[in-house]
């Protein structure tokens, strides 16, 4: 066997028999599989048997009464039935399109990676059959929150949500994989240093359903984000979290002295700036400053976005206490809250981005990249 497709599934009874005619057309000449891993409520497991009757390939079905890790436990439940190393993952309500299976698996069988993933944000890709802009957005700053969180392993995937990929699973260590839902390539990216190669491709409208996408699986996501980088941001936050606490003492300490509580904050804020640079510098990001641009472009970068930012918050923490009647310590509070995930996003994705390839060697890569595999260790998810 050279292929399983492996398809996780719930409710999608009327997309089977479209997605197994045209994934047969297009594996034509490949000796594949498909496997059905189903947590359904409705007829989708019936109508599976009844369209594996006459299949043009072997088709087989893991019906699932319990939907142990979600998504995500469906495909490991999947890569450990399939007949074929290569497996590719996708979903059944044609928004990933069978048409690509041949160049997914083509780019696989070159053998120098060990997974191919089908990108909406790589090349010509789209994604326009996500539902509407809200969703549009909601996907990309999910992405760039994702990428933000694992600069390292993921700074050549432009999208680790996907749920389109192939991936060889001797190349997966199961036993250490936390399924908790759906994106279960950003619980395998995240825990391994992979060779990954991307193709394009169209993220294109549902057949027929609904979309499964909810507020609670946002939750999920948001869990699993967290979990995954918990060691990184929890000391971003720490850190913050003190920088914070300084800072409304700053703000309380010279507004208790007469100084106006705008230049109070000024005075706060620079002060608190240069310090968490200091400290994120030492505890936060010291596994990515090798593959960074040198401490005072660092320093420039961190100090000038942080000084845009209060430009900003500044009128808002105004606007609060004149038009909203908080108190100037409150509002100093909540606005400073509210920029933690900003902050964090653009210190990993911009001033600890690793320098171009021709600027360092291969072995301060394979140290750094060992450093960032020892921050990944069980004891700190």
């Amino acid at each position: 066997m050279q292929l399983s497709i492996i398809v996780p599934t719930y409710n999608e009874a009327p997309n089977v028999a479209e997605l197994v005619r045209r994934v047969t057309a297009e594996t034509r000449g490949i000796d594949a599989e498909m496997i059905f891993v189903d947590d359904s409520t409705d007829a989708t497991p019936d109508v599976v048997r009844e369209v594996a009757a006459s299949a043009g390939l072997p088709i087989r079905l893991i019906h699932r009464e319990r939907r142990t890790g979600g998504l995500g436990g469906a495909v490991l439940e999947g890569l450990a039935a399939a007949a074929a190393d290569a497996c590719l993952v996708m979903d059944a309500d044609l928004q990933h399109p069978p048409e690509e299976i041949r160049d997914i698996y083509a780019r696989y069988a070159e053998g120098d990676v060990d997974v191919v993933v089908a990108s909406r944000y790589a090349g010509d890709g789209t994604s326009a059959g996500l539902a509407d802009r809200t969703r549009v957005l909601v996907s990309k700053a999910s992405t760039v929150l994702t990428r933000a969180m694992f600069p390292i392993r993921l700074k050549d995937v432009s999208d680790p949500m996907t749920g389109f990929f192939l991936i060889d699973r001797r190349a997966v260590d199961a036993a250490t994989l936390r399924p908790r839902g759906f994106k279960i390539l950003l619980e395998i990216l995240a825990r391994k240093n992979l060779r990954v190669a991307e193709v394009p491709f169209d993220f294109a409208g549902r057949h027929a359903g609904s979309s499964k996408a909810s507020m609670r699986q946002g939750f999920h996501f948001l869990t699993q984000l967290t979990a995954l980088r918990f060691g990184k941001m929890s000391l971003f936050a720490v850190i913050g979290g003190l920088g914070a606490i300084a800072n409304v003492a700053i703000v309380w300490a010279l507004t208790q002295l007469g100084v106006n509580y705008i230049a109070a904050a000024i005075i706060a804020s620079e002060i608190t700036i240069i310090g968490n640079f200091l400290l994120i510098e030492r505890f936060v990001f010291q596994d990515m400053r090798g593959q960074a641009s040198n401490v005072w472009s660092r320093f420039a970068k961190s100090f000038t976005f942080n000084n845009a930012e209060l430009l900003i918050r500044i009128p808002i923490v105004a606007l609060m206490v004149t038009g909203g009647h908080f108190s100037s310590v409150i509002a100093t509070a909540i606005t400073l809250f509210a920029a933690f995930i900003v902050r964090f996003v653009f210190h990993s994705l911009v001033v600890y981005a690793p320098r171009k390839a021709g600027a360092r060697t291969s072995r301060a890569r394979q140290f750094v990249e060992e450093l960032d595999a020892q921050a990944m260790s069980p004891g700190e998810l």
